[in-house]
C-alpha cells in the first residue's frame, strides 16, 4: 500500500536512494497531481469537518531529502531557475483545462489544480496543494504547500493562503467551496474557512486573533489545538477593538480583530456574481 511505503521510507531513511525509491516517489506524486491523495481532507466526524493526512506530508518531505539541486533554467541567463530535482514546475496540456496566463506564474509539481482554474500572473501554488475546480487564483496570489482550495472560488490579488507543511500532524489551511477571498487578504495557521464565507479585502486570520461575530454575539477563536473556524457563509472585515489595559485606554490604542457582519444574502450575492464574467 502507497501509505505503508511511504511511512516506511520517511522513517527508515536510506544512506542512498535506490531506482524503487525514486519510482515510489514518482507514484506518490502522480497520486497528489491526480488529487487521489491529498494533504488534508474532509471528514465529518472532526470539529472542523477536516482531518490532516500526516503521511502524506511525510512524502512531500520525502521529496525535498531524495531530490538533489539542478539547474531548471529554461534560459539560464534571462531567468535563471535552481531547485530539487524532485520538483519541477508541473506539467500541464490544453486538455487539461486550465487558464495559466502569461506572466510570470509558478505551478510547482506534485500538487492538484483541477479543470476550470483561472491562474492570473504572477501567482504561485506550491507542493502537496489542492485547488478544486472552477477556481480563480489572482495576481500575487500565494496557495501555499498543502493549502486545500475547494471548487468555484476566488482568491483574490495579492492574497496569501498559507502552508504548513511541519509538523506532519497540523492541519492546513482550508479554503472550501464558494469562497471568496479578498485582496490582501492573509489566512494562516491552519485556519478554516467554511462554504461561501467571504474574506473583504486586509482580512487577516490566524490561531492568535480572535473573530467577533456581530450577527450571533459569540467571539470565535482556535481551540487549543484545533483551527480557528469561519462559519459558512459568513462576511468577515477588518477591525478592531480597545486595549483593556489602562496604558491602552490611556493613549487610545486599538488591537486588530476580524468581524462578522453579516451572513451571505442574495445582495452579497449579487455582487460577487460579477467574477463569473471573468471566467
Amino acid at each position: 500500500m502507497l501509505q505503508d511505503e511511504i511511512e516506511r521510507l520517511f522513517d527508515e531513511q536510506p544512506v542512498t536512494y535506490t531506482e524503487a525509491h525514486f519510482r515510489l516517489f514518482q507514484a506518490f506524486k502522480d497520486a497528489l497531481n491526480a488529487g487521489e491523495v491529498r494533504a488534508a481532507e474532509p471528514d465529518p466526524s472532526s470539529k472542523s469537518g477536516w482531518r490532516v493526512n500526516g503521511w502524506v506530508k511525510k512524502g512531500i518531505l520525502i521529496g525535498f531529502r531524495m531530490g538533489a539541486l539542478v539547474d531548471q533554467s529554461i534560459d539560464p541567463v534571462r531567468q535563471p531557475f535552481f531547485d530539487k530535482s524532485t520538483y519541477p514546475v508541473k506539467k500541464f496540456t490544453i486538455a487539461s483545462g486550465v487558464r495559466i496566463v502569461p506572466g510570470g506564474s509558478s505551478i510547482r509539481d506534485g500538487c492538484y489544480v483541477g479543470r476550470g482554474v483561472t491562474c492570473m500572473p504572477p501567482m504561485y501554488i506550491n507542493v502537496g496543494a489542492y485547488v478544486g475546480e472552477g477556481t480563480m487564483v489572482d495576481s500575487h496570489a500565494l496557495v501555499g504547500s498543502c493549502a486545500q482550495v475547494g471548487r468555484n472560488c476566488h482568491i483574490s490579488a495579492g492574497a496569501q493562503i498559507g502552508g504548513v507543511l511541519e509538523p506532519v500532524g497540523a492541519l492546513p489551511v482550508i479554503i472550501e467551496d464558494e469562497v471568496l477571498v479578498g485582496g490582501n487578504c492573509g489566512i494562516y495557521e491552519g485556519a478554516v474557512l467554511k462554504r461561501r464565507s467571504v474574506l473583504g479585502s486586509g482580512t487577516i486570520l490566524n490561531r492568535s486573533t480572535p473573530v467577533c461575530d456581530l450577527v450571533r454575539g459569540i467571539v470565535l477563536a482556535a481551540g487549543e489545538e484545533g483551527p480557528l473556524v469561519i462559519p459558512e457563509e459568513a462576511v468577515v472585515v477588518p477591525g478592531s477593538r480597545p486595549i483593556s489595559h489602562p496604558l491602552g485606554r490611556e493613549w487610545g490604542i486599538s488591537l486588530y480583530t476580524p468581524v462578522i457582519v453579516k451572513y451571505r444574502d442574495a445582495k452579497t450575492d449579487a455582487k460577487l456574481r460579477l467574477e463569473d464574467l471573468l471566467r
